[in-house]
């Protein structure tokens, strides 16, 4: 698990500043304010629960390929996987990969909270969303307002959504994540391979 930790931050170092731009601009959006600000809370929480889904659905259809990669990569020594064996090493890379989406997401979700709270005061909820909002927290930064409101934790939450999704599918698509990422599984499910070609080398 720390393993897994590391790597996301190690990937988040170089995913950030790419979905920080992405991000960007999606937090400025006036219209996205109003979306998410008015958005009954079962849409919302259904929203999230599509975005969820759309990566969870990537990651099943593309991580047999990657399991097949691996195999190829550090499984020659031993017989080919068993249908169970490659589910069990398909989960291993899931939980992998969605913890290092939820890293990735969490991270950009409390940034913009952060940042929201400083550079989005009243006035400008005022214009955006047409209220001041509904304030949660108030507190005071270098002896000025700072507000966390409800319409802010949507927002940050919706943008958090859609950052996790991108970087879902860029891990496993675009060549420097995915180079990194699976180097990662590599380094781990090596051992193991060579493990398992051992005992069954025994066992003959």
């Amino acid at each position: 698990l720390l393993g897994q930790l590391a790597a996301s931050l190690m990937l988040l170092t170089r995913a950030l500043p790419l979905l920080l731009i992405f991000s960007m601009v999606l937090f400025v959006n006036t219209e996205m304010w109003q979306v998410f600000s008015s958005m009954p809370e079962a849409f919302l929480m259904a929203a999230f629960a599509l975005f969820v889904g759309l990566g969870t659905l990537f990651l099943a259809f593309r991580l047999p390929r990657e399991v097949d990669e691996l195999e190829r990569t550090v499984g020659q020594a031993g017989p080919p996987l068993e249908r169970r064996q490659r589910i069990n090493v398909g989960l291993v890379m899931f939980v992998s990969q969605a913890l290092q989406v939820l890293v990735v997401s969490l991270a950009v979700g409390g940034f913009f909270v952060a940042f929201g709270a400083l550079a989005v005061g009243p006035e400008v909820r005022e214009s955006w969303i047409g209220s001041e909002g509904d304030r949660l927290v108030a507190l005071e930064v270098f002896g000025n307002p700072a507000e966390i409101t409800a319409e802010l934790l949507r927002v940050s939450g919706g943008i958090a959504a859609f950052s996790g999704l991108y970087y879902a599918i860029a891990v496993l698509t675009d060549s420097t994540y995915r180079e990194e990422f699976l180097d990662e599984i590599t380094g781990e499910m090596g051992d193991t391979f060579k493990a398992r070609a051992e005992y069954l080398a025994a066992r003959a």
